[in-house]
C-alpha cells in the first residue's frame, strides 16, 4: 500500500512577524497548535544564528508542545557547523535536515554537494552524533541523482529535494518547462530511494503547484511548507490552510493510499 506524504508546517514566519514588535504576537507556538490539531503531521524550523525569527525559546517551547502530540514530529533545520548541533542535542527532534546556509544567507537556495571531501569529512561525524542520539537525519540537496548514494554512503537517513527550481517552472505558465523540472525531481527522487533514502521535498512549495508535484514524484515522504503556508494563513487561518495542503495531498495520492503517510 502507498503511505501518503506528510505535511510538516515551517513557522519560521510566524516568529518574523512576532519579532517586530515587543508584545509576543503572534505565537510561534499557538500556531503550532491550531496547524496541529488541524491535523499536520508536523511542526518546522529554522533557526538561523542571527535570530532573524525563530529564537532558542522558540525551539524549546515547540519541542515541549510536540510531547504531547504522539505521532507528530519536531524537524528543526539548520546549518550544522553553525548553531543546529546545539538544539539537536537539547532536544532531540525527531528530524534535523542539514542545510548548507551561510550566516547571513537570505533563505536556502542550494543543496550540499557531496563531491567534495571536505564536505564530507565535515558532515560525517555529525550525523553520526544525530544517529546515536536517535536523530533521524536528512539532507538538503539538489535534484542531481548522482549525488543520492553519497548521502546514503554519509549516512542520512532522508534527503530533502530543494523544489525552487520546479516552482518556478510551474509559476512561469511554461507547461513543457515544468514537466520537464517535475521529471528531473523525479529521477532523483528515484536514485534516492534505490539508493536506500527515504525522499522530503520543500522550497516555494504552495497550493498550485503541490499537488502536481508529488503525483510527478515516486513516494515523497515529506513535504516542510512554510512561505506560502503562513501567505494563506493570514487569509484563511491556520486551521482551514492546514487542511487545504492536506487535501492537495490526497488529490496526488493513487487509490488506496494510506493517509498517514510514513512513520
Amino acid at each position: 500500500m502507498t503511505t501518503a506524504t506528510r505535511l510538516s508546517v515551517n513557522v519560521n514566519k510566524v516568529a518574523l512577524v512576532r519579532n517586530t514588535r515587543h508584545l509576543g504576537i503572534p505565537g510561534v507556538a499557538r500556531a503550532a497548535a491550531l496547524c496541529l490539531q488541524a491535523g499536520a503531521h508536523g511542526i518546522t524550523v529554522h533557526p538561523r544564528p542571527d535570530g532573524r525569527h525563530i529564537r532558542p525559546h522558540d525551539v524549546h517551547e515547540l519541542a515541549a508542545l510536540l510531547q504531547d502530540w504522539p505521532g507528530r514530529e519536531y524537524n528543526i533545520e539548520g546549518n550544522p557547523l553553525q548553531n543546529l548541533m546545539d538544539y539537536v542535542r537539547a532536544v532531540r527532534p525527531a528530524q534535523a535536515t542539514f542545510v548548507p546556509d551561510s550566516e547571513d544567507q537570505f533563505t536556502s537556495d542550494h543543496g550540499f554537494d557531496l563531491t567534495h571531501a571536505a564536505t564530507c569529512q565535515r558532515l560525517a561525524p555529525l550525523i553520526d552524533e544525530c544517529r546515536a542520539l536517535g536523530v533521524r537525519v536528512s539532507l538538503f540537496m539538489d535534484p542531481l541523482p548522482a549525488h543520492m548514494p553519497l548521502a546514503r554512503e554519509l549516512g542520512a537517513d532522508r534527503v530533502e529535494l530543494y523544489t525552487e527550481p520546479y516552482a518556478a517552472a510551474h509559476a512561469s505558465g511554461d507547461a513543457a518547462r515544468a514537466q520537464a523540472q517535475a521529471a528531473r525531481y523525479a529521477e532523483a527522487a528515484r536514485a534516492a530511494q534505490a539508493a536506500g533514502l527515504q525522499v522530503n521535498a520543500g522550497h516555494d512549495l504552495n497550493q498550485h503547484n503541490l499537488t502536481p508535484f508529488l503525483r510527478a514524484m515516486p513516494g515523497v515522504a515529506e513535504v516542510s511548507i512554510g512561505h506560502a503556508f503562513i501567505a494563506d494563513a493570514l487569509e484563511a487561518g491556520y486551521a482551514a490552510t492546514t487542511r487545504a495542503y492536506l487535501a492537495c495531498i490526497t488529490h496526488a495520492q493513487p487509490p488506496g493510499a494510506a493517509g498517514e503517510g510514513p512513520a
